[in-house]
């Protein structure tokens, strides 16, 4: 439940509370006035209807401060407590007193309604307000958790983004550095390369005949080999494609099957369910019109099977006769 929901229901609690207090009070006045009136001397009757205002206010009072100590999380202690069973007591024994001293006792029972109403209303309100204040403060401190949480988590990951980046500087020094000791090796190399050619020279002239003839020999094997090295990587080629390509068409096959299998497993349990109780989902229904159309079964039976009548099922028929007679066509016209 959110922050929103719960100040609904603390308002939709407040606005009841206050009709019943409201209603309580005035049927109060109404009732006790007559009884003051009655045990007041004549000259004071305009008197009569103060005691239940003051009663009333005393009411009014309890139920507000309560509510807004519920609302903080505090206590009152023993003497709101006090007050609010004394109000009770009191609007009870004034609202029930002219039928107790006429002895009617359904009228005490009538007049003791709004009364007890009132004082069970008091309690339970101050209960729920507490409930409702402890519940929006754990909402509140679960919606701080989160949010250190989520502080947490962007702190770490802004932490490993700097370690990454750290990481990719010093995989690029290592990659510059390994690049720097390459052309370093490659140039000695090179000048390794160019004395030895300028050391042979000397002697490509005197067997020059000879190296002439050993370089063509030298070529030819090497034309050889690298036909037969083109020949061999050819073959492994076609050799690897065709494997792949059998095996492509043997992982098809399989997956045909088992969606083939799965889909009779489908059509089978939902022909095995029996004839429907109620209706099927449209979902359902249509899957168990495909299942009783490839099994044959006629249009009664579907519609048995469904629950759905058998002119929707005709329907569906005559769409899945169509998207089957649509493939046969196409094969027909090639």
């Amino acid at each position: 439940m959110n922050a929103v929901q719960i100040r609904s229901a603390e308002q939709a609690l407040s606005v009841g509370t206050w009709l019943i207090v409201c209603g309580a009070m005035l049927y109060s006045v109404l009732t006790v006035t007559p009884l003051m009136r009655a045990h007041t001397p004549d000259a004071w009757d305009w008197t009569a209807p103060i005691l239940p205002i003051v009663v009333d206010a005393a009411v009014v009072i309890v139920v507000r401060l309560d509510s807004v100590l519920a609302r903080l999380g505090g206590e009152g202690g023993r003497w709101p407590v006090v007050l609010r069973w004394m109000t009770g007591i009191m609007t009870l024994a004034l609202n029930t007193a002219d039928s107790a001293l006429r002895k009617d006792l359904v009228g005490v029972a009538v007049h003791a309604v709004a009364p007890l109403l009132l004082i069970v209303t008091a309690e339970t309100g101050l209960a729920y307000r507490r409930s409702i204040t402890a519940a929006v403060n754990g909402l509140e401190e679960r919606e701080r958790a989160e949010r250190r949480r989520r502080e947490q988590e962007a702190r770490q990951r802004a932490k490993e983004a700097e370690e990454a980046e750290r990481q990719r500087a010093d995989e690029a020094e290592r990659r510059e550095r390994e690049r720097r000791e390459f052309d370093a090796k490659l140039s000695r190399e090179q000048r390794e390369h160019e004395a030895a050619l300028a050391r042979e020279q000397a002697e490509r002239e005197e067997r020059k005949e000879r190296a002439e003839r050993e370089a063509r020999e030298r070529a030819e094997r090497e034309r050889e080999q690298q036909r037969l090295d083109r020949e061999r990587r050819e073959r492994e080629a076609a050799e690897k494609a065709e494997r792949e390509r059998r095996e492509a068409a043997e992982k098809a096959a399989r997956e045909h099957r088992e969606r083939e299998e799965r889909a009779e497993r489908e059509r089978a349990a939902l022909l095995a369910a029996g004839p429907a109780q109620k209706k099927q989902d449209d979902d359902v229904a249509l899957r168990t019109v495909a299942a009783a159309f490839a099994a044959g079964l006629s249009v009664r039976q579907a519609a048995e099977l469904t629950g759905w009548s058998t002119g929707w099922v005709t329907g569906r028929y005559q769409e899945l006769r169509g998207n089957h007679s649509a493939p046969a066509l196409e094969g027909a016209s090639r």
